[in-house]
């Protein structure tokens, strides 16, 4: 029995921040982070900023990913010239962008797109839009 309740109070190990870095950069405006798809999504105000993603199972968009829109990537491209697409969502393009962790500049590049965001660059940030709730079916016992 005390095996059994011993195992009610073992906890897992957390999992590290990814890019730490990146949260101490903005610290002064609050972020707020919530997990998301195995990654860290950081939010600030009402907007989600940026994802932190530092997989080992799929290295290939480990990194920052920025939220922005199409609009924004070839200004965004002026300034992070190994800002690319993210190859998980296929060749489609999406706001979202990505600072490869595997580029020389990386940790350069990250603390700048820190600067925009702490000095509220409109290129960088965006609210999630409102979840769709599907269409109320009718009932089956004929009311509706």
């Amino acid at each position: 029995m005390a095996r059994h309740h011993d195992a009610l109070f073992t906890t897992e190990p957390r999992k590290t921040v990814p890019h730490a870095f990146v949260l101490e950069a903005i610290a002064a405006i609050s972020p707020a982070t919530h997990p998301m798809f195995g990654c860290l999504a950081v939010y600030v105000a009402d907007k989600i900023v940026l994802i932190l993603r530092d997989r080992r199972d799929d290295t290939r968009d480990n990194g920052v990913w920025l939220a922005t829109t199409e609009e924004h990537h070839r200004s965004l491209r002026r300034e992070f010239p190994n800002m690319r697409s993210i190859q998980i969502f296929g060749n489609k393009v999406t706001g979202w962008q990505v600072l490869p962790a595997d580029a020389p500049d990386f940790e350069e590049a990250a603390l700048r797109a820190c600067e925009l965001i702490v000095a509220r660059d409109p290129r960088i940030g965006k609210v999630p839009g409102a979840r769709r709730k599907a269409p109320k079916s009718p009932s089956h016992d004929g009311r509706r």
